[in-house]
């Protein structure tokens, strides 16, 4: 594995990403929620550069910092063209381009549901995937723009890859999708087991983030739908769940 991966917290419940390319040393921010955070632990981590940002959609959450750390930093800017609704955008990337860190390579997979535009980056030789919005442990992003059967297709292709894949969500909601997956009625006793898992590392102030495709497949509510009607009902039933 040539990538490492720095997670930390931004805003109220984001986590912001930067990975380094260990053979180059090309260092990339995956979506910007808070500027001064990314540059903050950027001079934490001691790379010493920021040479790309990545966006996964268009929100301000993911793309407030773009302008400052690209003015501070001088780096690139990659992602949808959705992105330009908010923030800078210099390069605009497709659904099944290849974009290149140095020697690590991401496949760009549009994954429309949450916002039209949506991608997520999928680096197969490390295992690894910045997922955005698309989909979250125990739960999936709202249904901004798109409809249910988008957004069942792309938790799905996401749902395809090898079990062992690491996904790097946006945000910490871990917690509240814990208790959503225990009122459904397919809740069963090592779903209950796995959430009292996340409560008490919630409880000692731990990350829930990344989780795998194997978690997931095994888990969240949304994977364990039936078809796209189901997961149109389960999502309808998260958006006003109050627990």
């Amino acid at each position: 594995m040539t990538l490492t991966v720095r997670q930390f917290p931004c805003l109220s419940d984001n986590y912001g990403f930067l990975i380094r390319d260990e053979a180059t040393g090309l260092v990339a921010a995956v979506d910007t929620p808070d500027a001064e955070a990314v540059l903050a632990d950027l001079e934490a981590s001691g790379w010493g550069r920021l040479d790309l940002i990545l966006n996964t959609h268009w929100h301000a959450d993911h793309t407030g910092g773009n302008e400052r750390l690209q003015a501070e930093t001088g780096c690139e800017i990659a992602g949808p063209e959705e992105v330009r609704r908010a923030a800078p955008l210099d390069h605009v990337l497709v659904d099944g381009e290849a974009v290149r860190l140095g020697e690590t390579t991401f496949d760009v997979v549009l994954s429309p549901g949450h916002t039209l535009g949506h991608v997520v980056y999928h680096a197969a030789e490390d295992g690894l995937a910045f997922v955005g919005d698309v989909i979250f442990a125990l739960g999936c992003g709202r249904l901004f723009e798109g409809t249910p059967q988008q957004m069942w297709d792309s938790l799905n292709r996401i749902a395809a890859w090898p079990e062992a894949t690491t996904l790097y969500c946006a945000h910490e909601y871990t917690a509240s999708n814990a208790r959503f997956a225990l009122s459904l009625p397919d809740a069963d006793e090592a779903l209950k087991a796995h959430a009292e898992a996340i409560f008490a590392a919630r409880e000692r102030g731990e990350a829930s983030v990344p989780t795998t495709v194997g978690i997931e497949r095994r888990f969240n509510p949304f994977l364990r739908a039936r078809d796209a009607a189901d997961f149109a009902e389960r999502r309808a039933l998260k958006d006003g769940f109050k627990g």
